[in-house]
């Protein structure tokens, strides 16, 4: 069903721009057709999205990041992103058309090849790598399949960013999308869903292993067999499967293809370095070509393009050659099949009767002889103009200096005291290379440039940073809208106790908000459950600092009143409301009720009572009673006391009497 609604949108317009003249392939995550770009009349490949992954609105937020990506990504062996685009349940992709063939319709119809010829298509997808990591992406799903190779031998790498958009989609139903390249996952896809630069040295040197052995190191009966023994086993050296293979070819396979990542090629220039040593130490790559019947011709490794018949040359990389005649299909986007023979060009028949003497009577074997003469002057004239071109002229080819890493203006010097001048063609976000700093320049460093040429280079922004949105109190969804729309993934969530925000708002994040972080660093949501409950301890007698700090800690917050108590000493807790053991919120209040002490006594009237019968007043009321008498008693009255009679004193003080 769903093959037949896709074919159905040729002939109609996507994203009133499209109009979809043909279907040209189908994959495990998109339909894809050659189109007309409306807007600029120009073909291109139009990929669009099955629809159980556009009806993800994770991997389409996703989908378009990565795109956008892929759209900075300027080189000639990376296939060009022109647009993106979402009209009508329709989720699409437009790119460069590619007229040609894949590697893996190369390695079907002349595998194995030989480790020239393989190093000639591996140069320019290391090259195209090379590129990727400098602007910081990462490819995650190099395969024979999305390496293209065009009619006029041009190598592209398609499909940068869309293996992390599918596999990080959240819907079951792209659990079997890249079943497929299972045979070129890393260990560390395997094991953990990582992903890094080196994971796409693993899978070109698995396609380099293909492309000298014609199958790849693992097999089995399942893919999830295969990736057992990606987890479990070391890819084989290549000549310990088909003999003949040089040791330049064993060590740029086992150094790529280590299980541990530390172990394999630190960056895409080393890569890239051994790759190119390793061909200059080899032959040149023969010629290899289909049946005639066929008319369908791949030459490969021609440094001289005229000995193959004239056939035209391509450079991809260093020193490389690659040759496409009349190859009719579309690589990843489908086989239209061959021409089909072209018919004889007629018999000879007609030359037999051609006689060189009869021939050689009617020429004047003078005017044979001017001839020659004129020729051989003509040819040494144009060697000497053409030995002035290369040597002295404008045809004199130097170097270009290495200057990435450089500033600008450091780049600048250096290139003019070459003669040669610069211009910043781009400025892309790296890792590794400050910002102002050259990225990477075109030529390259070391390949040949003009005398009073021009060096393009690419400025680094340095490292791409986006910092976390403050989603502080919004819901999870609305924290993970905010997140991914600030160029950051979404990550887990737990949930926390937090005494401020209410439950099920977003408390926190971690990394926290506000800290500039890598783009799509995942980041978790802690939610809050509410405030923490807290099971009163009994502070009950304890001295009233040490009642409040054991409350406090436990997060609550105390209120203290003081009042008499006539059990409980001073400064001592009396009572605790809610009372021990009862559960609260965090951050609830605990009312305490501190000891003042007894409440104090009013002093009686003893003036002009009996001495026994004031004492015993003062003993009744808790005070205590100190006799001052005179020199003579004669009455054995209070005459005077102190403290005075309706004074308040704390139970327990001394009331001295003065007796006549």
């Amino acid at each position: 069903m769903e093959s037949g609604a896709r074919a159905g949108l040729v002939g109609k317009v996507v994203g009133s721009r499209y109009e979809v003249r043909a279907l040209l392939a189908r994959g495990g995550m998109a339909t894809v057709y050659q189109a007309v770009d409306l807007r600029l009349d120009r073909l291109v490949a139009l990929k669009v999205m099955h629809p159980h992954l556009a009806a993800d609105p994770g991997f389409v937020a996703r989908f378009e990041r990565e795109a956008k990506s892929a759209a900075r990504l300027s080189h000639p062996h990376v296939v060009a992103v022109y647009d993106q685009g979402e009209a009508d349940g329709l989720v699409y992709l437009a790119m460069e058309l590619i007229p040609g063939r894949t590697l893996r319709d190369v390695i079907r119809d002349y595998g194995p090849l030989t480790t020239e010829q393989a190093l000639v298509f591996l140069e320019p997808v290391v090259e195209a790598l090379a590129a990727a990591h400098a602007a910081g992406l990462v490819h995650r799903d190099i395969k024979p399949e999305n390496v293209l190779i065009s009619h006029d031998g041009r190598v592209k790498v398609a499909d940068f960013g869309l293996a992390r958009a599918v596999a990080t989609s959240e819907t079951n139903a792209t659990a079997g999308v890249l079943i497929g390249t299972v045979a070129y996952l890393a260990p560390e896809q395997v094991e953990r869903g990582e992903a890094d630069e080196r994971t796409d040295f693993y899978a070109a040197g698995i396609c380099l292993f293909e492309m000298v052995t014609g199958q790849v190191p693992h097999g089995g009966d399942s893919p999830l067999s295969v990736a057992y023994q990606h987890v479990n086993s070391d890819v084989p050296a290549p000549s310990s499967v088909r003999s003949g293979i040089p040791p330049e070819a064993d060590a740029i396979v086992r150094t790529a293809t280590r299980r541990d990542p530390g172990q394999r090629y630190r960056n895409s220039q080393d890569f890239l370095a051994d790759v190119r040593r390793a061909r200059a130490s080899l032959p040149t790559p023969t010629p290899f070509m289909d049946a005639p019947a066929m008319n369908d011709t791949l030459v490969v490794g021609l440094n001289n393009p005229a000995a193959a018949g004239g056939g035209l040359g391509y450079a991809p990389g260093a020193g490389s050659d690659v040759v496409t005649e009349n190859d009719d299909g579309y690589g990843d986007y489908g086989d239209y099949g061959d021409y089909g023979d072209y018919g004889d060009y007629g018999d000879s028949d007609e030359f037999a009767d051609f006689n060189d003497d009869e021939y050689e009577g009617r020429r004047p074997r003078r005017g044979l002889r001017l001839f020659v003469a004129i020729a051989v002057i003509v040819t040494i004239a144009g060697a000497g103009v053409a030995g002035w071109w290369l040597a002295v002229g404008p045809g004199t080819y130097s170097p270009t200096p290495d200057v990435v890493g450089q500033t600008f203006d450091e780049a600048t010097a250096t290139l003019a005291a070459e003669g040669l001048a610069i211009e910043a063609t781009a400025e892309r976000y790296s890792e590794t290379v400050p910002a102002g700093s050259v990225l990477t320049t075109d030529p390259a460093p070391g390949e040949g440039i003009a005398a009073s040429g021009t060096v393009g280079v690419v400025v680094s922004l340095g490292a791409e940073r986006y910092a976390v949105p403050d989603v502080r109190g919004s819901t999870p969804k609305e924290a993970t809208e905010a997140i991914v729309s600030a160029g950051l993934a979404s990550g887990g969530r737990v949930e926390a106790f937090d005494d401020q925000i209410p439950a099920g708002q977003v408390a926190r994040t971690d990394p926290p908000m506000g800290d500039p972080v890598p783009v799509d660093t995942p980041v978790d949501l802690i939610v809050s459950k509410g405030p923490e409950p807290v099971e009163l301890a009994d502070i009950t007698g304890k001295k009233q600092a040490v009642a409040i700090k054991r409350l406090e800690e436990a997060g609550v917050q105390v209120s203290a009143v003081k009042e008499f108590s006539e059990s409980v000493a001073q400064g001592r807790v009396v009572s605790m409301s809610p009372k021990a053991a009862t559960v609260v919120d965090s951050g609830s209040t605990v009312k305490i009720v501190v000891s003042k002490g007894p409440p104090p006594v009013e002093v009686p009237d003893l003036i002009d009572r009996r001495q026994d019968n004031a004492v015993a007043e003062l003993e009744r009321l808790g005070l205590v009673a100190e006799i001052d008498d005179g020199a003579v008693t004669r009455l054995n009255r209070v005459f005077d006391q102190s403290p005075s009679p309706g004074e308040l004193v704390p139970r327990g003080t001394t009331v001295i009497l003065r007796i006549i």
